[in-house]
């Protein structure tokens, strides 16, 4: 019996092996798993192969995409993927990258959306930008926390654009080389507190906890053929509330990462959020905000699907 399962330790470790040797690194995906700010980095392959690949030694953070992590975590897969460990199942998906320096927003990015919240909101002559918190970053299937006396929590499905590498003052021609990939962000928002109380400021109604999931997956700008055509979409307890493509975008990804780079320095991993499209809950007659028990999910082709479970605040 022994020697049985010796035998058949040894067949799976050289299948593992080969199918190692055949697996497409310029394919992988990168998520995160584990607890809450305890994530471990990771990569899935076409085929469905998730690695954990702690053992490379850098988390997806400034520093990785800084020193271009991405070519060196590729290159290290080509003699170490068969020694990597398998990521399960059933793992908690972080955010695809660590707590990044800022979280850039985009508003009113598409024409839809502007009509919706009224006739009388012009159309944007260059982007809108306003901030998320950082701490409001989470994993894309976290429940959504409903801050304390919050009355009018909205939902926002954006595609999210991570940035390679130290940007200020870029060009257009230039931006699309800043990119690390893209991924899903649904941008949470307090409307009360973004739209309705006093200063203006867009950021308090969007910066509390849970109010930035990210992910599931970071995928490299090789594997998106065109950020400019992918099909997006939110539902609410099953009810289609967003549905939209890409190419509606006033503002393309360029424009967006050499517009902010002109009024902030972006470093690696930092993330712009790209605006959202028509749909949202505060624009429906009447509005509709989310409560407890909501289930929310989002998808953008190419990229994949998030699902978030709508709960209380508890201290």
């Amino acid at each position: 019996m022994t020697k049985r399962l010796l035998a058949t330790a040894y067949i799976l470790a050289i299948t593992f092996a080969v199918s190692a040797q055949t697996l497409n690194h310029s394919q992988i995906k990168l998520f995160r798993f584990g607890s809450f700010e305890f994530e471990k980095p990771a990569v899935e392959y076409p085929d469905g192969t998730r690695l954990d690949v702690s053992a490379f030694g850098e988390d997806y953070n400034e520093a990785f995409f800084a020193k271009e992590g991405v070519k060196r975590l590729q290159a290290w897969l080509t003699t170490n993927a068969a020694k990597c460990p398998k990521v399960a199942s059933t793992v908690r998906y972080g955010s695809c990258v660590a707590r990044p320096s800022k979280i850039v927003a985009i508003g009113l990015n598409y024409v839809d959306h502007i009509k919706e919240g009224g006739s009388s909101t012009p159309i944007p002559k260059e982007p809108i930008i306003f901030m998320k918190s950082t701490t409001a970053l989470c994993g894309p299937f976290d429940n959504a926390i409903i801050p304390m006396n919050s009355q009018k929590m909205d939902w926002e499905v954006e595609l999210a654009i991570v940035i390679s590498k130290k940007a200020s003052y870029v060009s257009e021609e230039e931006a699309l080389n800043y990119v690390a990939g893209y991924s899903i962000m649904n941008d949470y928002s307090e409307r009360e507190w973004q739209l309705q109380k006093d200063g203006g400021q867009w950021d308090k109604g969007k910066s509390a906890d849970t109010f930035a999931p990210l992910g599931p997956y970071l995928i490299l700008p090789s594997n998106v053929a065109d950020p400019h055509n992918l099909n997006l979409w939110l539902k609410v307890n099953g009810k289609v509330m967003q549905e939209a493509n890409t190419k509606d975008m006033i503002f393309k990804v360029a424009k967006l990462i050499s517009y902010t780079s002109h009024h902030m320095t972006l470093l690696p991993g930092d993330v712009i959020s790209s605006g959202t499209p028509s749909g949202v809950g505060n624009a429906q007659k009447p509005p509709v905000f989310l409560k407890a028990g909501d289930e929310v999910e989002l998808y953008i082709e190419s990229i994949g699907t998030q699902k978030q479970k709508v709960v209380p605040f508890k201290k």
